[in-house]
């Protein structure tokens, strides 16, 4: 039985790709900061066939102990501030995890694990401000928030075990990728459970930035297949994992309350405080490279992903009302 550790499993991506592994015959063991209850919410119906371990990646002993004991032989890295302002509210909090996390995997893997393979999630906020549209794996780096820097920097570091110390090691390139399990301070999420909401008379009204600001937004589902298949082939390389298609947060809005048959002109206000400077610069991911080699592309589209946290939101909202 091949076993996978996943850090930061008790978020969106360590919870899919626990179901996936699950499901191939894996047996799984994740880290999360914390055991309580509430950051465990994405992991309860699989209750029972994961073990869980504390650690925030800061001990390099705790991990190499970990290694020791569970000798995994896939590890996927997820341990992050994924919320991007928290990186400006705490920017040494997050380059130690985001960043330093990254560098003592690495070193754990070359020095207990070297024959175990690892995948690096890294983020289309390493192009920050491209110089070319659409981004792939050799636009050149240019990110604008610590968040964005300090995952170049585990970017880079997996290059450099990968080249220096031969260990298969990759990258994904992830651009935005929701699900019904995204934390509502994302905007996707926050639209989906506003429509819900609203449509149930628990709220009135969704104040919102830039309505034209456009992303690229997949299902996150589709991409833990996607860096599966990263660590199933011959020699690990690096991937941008993308739909290739943008679309407005005006889109997402009509496509959300349209599912439960409201006007969102009559329910979302701009709120130019939130409004952040026109983007002349769009980040949009070309996944040639993965349709190529992987064989991958994106299976659900942006109206079923929206249409899907919809629902999922109603049923949420139901029971918050009752």
């Amino acid at each position: 039985m091949t076993t996978a550790l996943i850090t930061g499993i008790a978020g969106q991506d360590g919870s899919y790709l626990s179901e996936l592994l699950l499901e191939k015959g894996y047996r799984v063991v994740g880290t999360v900061p914390s055991l309580q209850p509430g950051p465990l919410l994405r992991l309860r119906h699989l209750q029972g066939r994961v073990e869980l371990l504390r650690d925030d990646l800061l001990d390099q002993d705790r991990l190499e102990e970990i290694f020791r004991r569970h000798r995994p032989q896939e590890v996927y890295n997820f341990a992050s501030h994924s919320f991007l302002a928290d990186s400006f509210l705490q920017p040494i909090r997050a380059t130690e995890v985001i960043a330093m996390g990254v560098t003592r995997l690495l070193e754990a893997i070359r020095k207990i694990a070297p024959e175990a393979r690892f995948f690096q999630a890294s983020s289309s906020e390493i192009f920050g401000k491209p110089i070319e549209t659409p981004q792939s794996e050799t636009t050149p780096f240019h990110p604008r928030n610590p968040y964005g820097v300090s995952k170049v920097y585990g970017h880079l570091m997996t290059v450099t075990y990968r080249e220096n110390h031969g260990l298969f090691a990759c990258s994904g390139i992830l651009f935005n990728h929701e699900s019904p399990r995204r934390s509502p301070e994302f905007v996707p999420r926050k639209i989906t459970r506003a429509a819900a909401r609203i449509r149930l008379g628990l709220d009135r009204e969704l104040r919102l930035g830039n309505l034209d600001a456009r992303r690229d937004w997949g299902y996150a589902g589709d991409y833990v297949r996607a860096m599966w298949l990263m660590l199933q082939r011959d020699r690990p390389e690096d991937f941008v994992l993308a739909t290739g298609e943008t679309h407005s947060v005006r889109d997402l809005c009509e496509e959300a309350f349209s599912r439960v048959g409201l006007d969102y002109r009559e329910f979302v206000v701009t709120d130019a405080g939130a409004c952040r400077p026109p983007e002349k610069e769009q980040l949009v991911g070309n996944p040639g490279k993965a349709r190529k080699l992987l064989e991958w592309k994106p299976q659900v589209t942006f109206r079923e992903l929206v249409r899907m946290m919809v629902d999922a939101d109603l049923e949420e909202a139901r029971r918050d009302g009752c």
